[in-house]
């Protein structure tokens, strides 16, 4: 709420909130229920709804109930024309109570306010009684006084709605350094983790690799789990000594099996039919 700082026109009978510092404040803002207002008004026209709104914002301005008028009404809402519309509105939405249009949201929400407004104004003097009183207290009674803060009510902090997402703290990753070294610690858990590897070759391609990379790729959170992962991937590297032997070693007897073969070799007798045709064929040639 800010004090007055023009006058501005306001009924006979309604006299402003006074705060204990004789500083006055008029409302200015009220807390629209968007899903109320749709479900109330759902059945009016779009003019209906604009004097409805017209005859709330009088309402909250002047922090009063509206007058049993409906000219000075119908002039106040620019509703000339449409004084069977205004009156209709104000029997279905307000209430007369002596001579007076009263809507009970709206009391609500201005006696709300004026309580509001009369607590702050309480506490913002016994803070100011407080401080005056520690002026001469010690210096670090003093300080501790300085950091309390007095809690003055305000409707115009951003409004919080379904909408509205925490905002999430990001850390943002890092290159890796130019001078990067392979660490003991990383180098002994790369040895028991992966013994086959060339440690010095894979810690020189890891930095070359890492280095020449461009982009936001080339940033990481942590360079140690990189580190990890970059050794789980290499290729398993087989050494010489390694590869088990699958020739057959030198040997001076011979082989069973063709000593087998030259045996059944000799042992064999031919095939007569084979015999037959080769003595026809012979036979032949004589005659």
């Amino acid at each position: 709420m800010q004090p007055e700082k023009a006058i501005r026109y306001r009924p006979a009978n309604v006299s402003p909130v006074t705060t204990t510092d004789n500083v006055r404040f008029y409302m200015h803002y009220y807390q629209h229920h968007i899903g109320d207002f749709i479900k109330d008004t759902s059945f009016l026209t779009n003019e209906e709804v604009g004097i409805y709104l017209k005859l709330l914002w009088l309402y909250y301005d002047t922090e009063q109930p509206l007058p049993n008028s409906l000219f000075e009404l119908s002039m106040k809402v620019n509703a000339r024309d449409q004084q069977d519309s205004l009156n209709g509105i104000l029997n279905m939405f307000f209430t007369l109570r002596n001579d007076f249009w009263h809507h009970n949201r709206c009391d609500k929400e201005i006696s709300y306010y004026h309580q509001q407004l009369t607590t702050a104004s309480k506490a913002g003097k016994a803070s100011a009684a407080k401080r005056a009183l520690n002026r001469n207290s010690t210096g670090v009674e003093r300080a501790l006084d300085s950091s309390s803060t007095v809690v003055q009510p305000t409707n115009n902090q951003q409004p919080i709605t379904i909408n509205h997402k925490p905002i999430k703290e990001t850390t943002r990753g890092s290159r890796l350094s130019a001078d990067f070294v392979l660490p003991k610690e990383w180098a002994d858990w790369a040895r028991q983790e992966r013994p086959d590897l060339d440690l010095r070759s894979v810690g020189e391609q890891f930095k070359d690799y890492w280095s020449a990379k461009a982009g936001s790729g080339s940033t990481k959170l942590d360079w140690q789990a990189t580190w990890r992962n970059w050794v789980r991937n290499q290729k398993m590297v087989f050494k010489q000594a390694d590869i088990a032997r699958t020739t057959v070693p030198a040997s001076s007897q011979r082989d069973p099996a063709l000593a087998k073969l030259d045996e059944d070799a000799k042992n064999a007798k031919p095939n007569p039919e084979i015999l037959k045709m080769i003595r026809e064929g012979l036979r032949g040639k004589v005659a």
